[in-house]
């Protein structure tokens, strides 16, 4: 039986449980499962390597990747295709290899709306603040809309990549967009029914706040993409003032379970990963 040969392109990333995810789920099904961490980091490279990696990828035989932080826009470029989801988002974070070509896909966009489908359930949704417009927050921006996300005040301390992710959703949705930076952040928190971060501040590699959780309001809703920590600073400091909070750890359950099906062709038992990914948390 061939070697199914999986990896993970990011920074920082040595406490990620998709390879665990992944590899468990293989062996349920009796394949030959390897799931490879290739931390640049780690590898001590630039982020300029990454089209070298991807063309490595490719010679050693690998069957697919992961794409996480800081590299789901910049990979895009590098690939033979997208499928449509992936082309609207604008970002990949999962990549076939398969036939000699490279297609990119997102399976952020889902994972995200299926982890507030479970874990917030019926919450209210029609005006959200996200915080981040990277690579990540454009899936999620897609996510809720999905959801029901009629306006969406997009922050980033980048307002050239605020105001691109807000024209891209007001063009590709029928949402309401505008783009702010940090500092109007008190003009607009208290507005909205929830509040999603999208950047990488909080994770292990950049601990921190996104922004001062006592902007909060106790009837909102909280969500962090991050799940290691498996609760960030921001999240406990929610909970304290009495918002619901959803944690990243469900994103990463979804988005893997369709990456698994993406890579293999066999439908996984998100339940099983999603056991996996407890006992491991």
């Amino acid at each position: 039986m061939d070697t199914i040969r999986i990896g993970l392109f990011g920074r920082g990333i040595g406490s990620s449980l998709t390879p665990i995810m992944h590899e468990t789920e293989g062996r349920r099904h009796g394949l030959a499962y390897r799931y490879d961490l290739i931390d640049f980091d780690r590898l001590g490279l630039e982020d300029d390597d990454l089209e070298a990696m991807l063309a490595g990828a490719r010679t050693r035989g690998y069957w697919g990747l992961n794409v996480t932080y800081p590299f789901k826009q910049a990979i895009v470029p590098l690939l033979d295709d997208l499928s449509p989801e992936a082309d609207v988002i604008g970002a990949v974070n999962t990549v076939v290899l398969r036939d000699g070509a490279c297609v990119g896909h997102n399976t952020d966009s889902w994972g995200f709306a299926q982890s507030v489908r479970t874990g917030l359930g019926a919450v209210q949704i029609d005006h959200v603040v996200q915080v981040g417009a990277g690579g990540a927050g454009a899936a999620i921006a897609h996510a809720l809309v999905q959801l029901g996300a009629m306006a969406i005040d997009i922050v980033d301390a980048d307002p050239v990549r605020a105001q691109h992710l807000a024209a891209h959703i007001a063009r590709t949705t029928d949402a309401r967009t505008q783009a702010l930076v940090p500092a109007q952040l008190p003009e607009v928190i208290g507005l909205a029914a929830g509040v999603v971060n999208a950047t990488p501040v909080g994770m292990e590699k950049l601990p921190g706040l996104p922004f001062d959780p006592d902007l909060l309001r106790r009837r909102q809703w909280v969500a962090d993409l991050i799940y290691f920590p498996r609760e960030t600073e921001l999240l406990r400091r929610a909970a304290k003032l009495g918002c619901r909070t959803l944690p990243g750890g469900g994103m990463a359950i979804y988005q893997a379970v369709r990456a698994f099906r993406l890579f293999t062709g066999i439908d996984p038992d998100s339940a099983e990963m999603g056991r996996t990914f407890a006992e491991f948390a």
